[in-house]
């Protein structure tokens, strides 16, 4: 039972109307009930959430940066997509830190975490949850739902393409409105939520591609590459040594979600928007203002969310770089991970060997930044 009494009745005693036990009312400082409550910037100005962004952002590629050596470039992606209120599809071989990286930012970020190890005999309830019989003190049965890891803020979604498409697909409705169906009723996911996957593109015996549609419900598809020779050198110190690293968050959940918001209303100038629709539009292979090498080398081009997530994407980044406003820059240097899992290449470009990452190269150069004189 809860008892409220006004500030003037510190230090008195009260009977507990219960039990009739004699309670003496406590003294608490203002200082603690700060410290009890969530951090929170309610009330801040847009600079002040942008700042705290970018603060953010620094102080966590620092802490994040105790456990894992290198992969700056992979990390800035996956935090880009986390205030963008995306999803990540992270790829690389084994063994390159892929699931203790997710892990790491999850500390960070002060978010619940789950890890879900897909295996080809995974069932959607496993991921979802299920209803269960509970039987009371009294002998009544009832169906209890018992909530599956789908329901943290952040959930690992490992070695995704090892589950057939009925479970990969128990994924979409999360990702995409932020609640679960079950048995007919719709739960809630707490805020944040983000769905990192990954996948291991070497063995391909006994695993199910994620069909292109699911694919586009990422926003990036982030390659996981080999750290260089003076990185990989520290790798081996600290995994093979006394080395321990403690990761201390540094935002909370309700910041992140009012930082999502203030990513929105980042202006985008209007050369900045034509130059993300050139990109786009010339990689479809039926569209007027195709280029000429992309009818040869792409059998089907991104949608209109690859607009989106490269604005979104551009957002994010400028903030974090210390700006308020999006440059062609920004788009260019998210087009690899928008694009790479949007276009799917022809034949010809694949037995020419020609990859998704040398076409988006090409496009790069073809694709003039236009300046913003140019466009007025």
């Amino acid at each position: 039972m809860d008892l409220t009494v006004e500030d003037t009745a510190v230090g008195s005693q009260l009977k507990c109307p219960t039990c009739n036990t004699l309670l003496v009312v406590p003294t608490v400082s203002a200082a603690a009930s700060e410290e009890a409550a969530p951090r929170s910037m309610t009330g801040a100005s847009d600079e002040q959430l942008a700042e705290k962004l970018a603060s953010a952002y620094r102080s966590m590629t620092t802490e994040v940066g105790k456990a894992i050596v290198g992969q700056n470039a992979v990390i800035e992606q996956i935090i880009i997509a986390i205030f963008a209120r995306s999803h990540c599809l992270l790829e690389g071989v084994p063994g390159l830190a892929k699931t203790y990286m997710v892990k790491c930012l999850s500390e960070a970020l002060n978010l619940s975490f789950r890890r879900v190890q897909f295996t080809p005999d995974l069932m959607p309830a496993d991921i979802t949850g299920t209803d269960v019989i509970q039987q009371d003190a009294e002998g009544r049965r009832s169906l209890v739902f018992l909530r599956g890891p789908i329901f943290a803020q952040m959930v690992l979604a490992d070695e995704i393409n090892r589950s057939p498409p009925k479970t990969q697909a128990a994924l979409l409705e999360a990702m995409q409105e932020h609640s679960v169906t079950t048995g007919g009723t719709t739960y809630t996911l707490e805020e944040p939520f983000f769905v990192l996957a990954t996948q291991n593109p070497v063995e391909q015996e006994g695993t199910y591609p994620l069909p292109e549609a699911q694919k586009d419900r990422f926003m990036f598809h982030v390659k996981v590459d080999y750290p260089d020779k003076a990185e990989e050198a520290e790798i081996i110190k600290r995994t093979t040594g006394a080395f321990s690293a403690s990761i201390e968050s540094v935002i909370s959940g309700a910041e992140i979600v009012q930082c999502q918001k203030i990513v929105r209303k980042v202006p985008v100038p209007e050369h900045v928007n034509q130059y993300v629709l050139d990109l786009v539009r010339r990689c479809r292979p039926d569209d007027a203002e195709a280029l000429p090498f992309a009818r040869e080398l792409i059998s089907w081009g991104p949608g209109p969310r690859a607009c989106q997530q490269l604005i979104l994407g551009g957002k994010v980044r400028a903030i974090l770089k210390g700006r308020f406003h999006v440059i062609p820059e920004d788009i260019a240097a998210l087009a690899h991970p928008v694009l790479r899992h949007r276009i799917v290449p022809t034949f010809s470009a694949e037995a020419e060997g020609i990859t998704v990452n040398h076409i988006i190269d090409k496009i790069l150069q073809a694709v003039p930044q236009m300046p913003a004189a140019a466009a007025l």
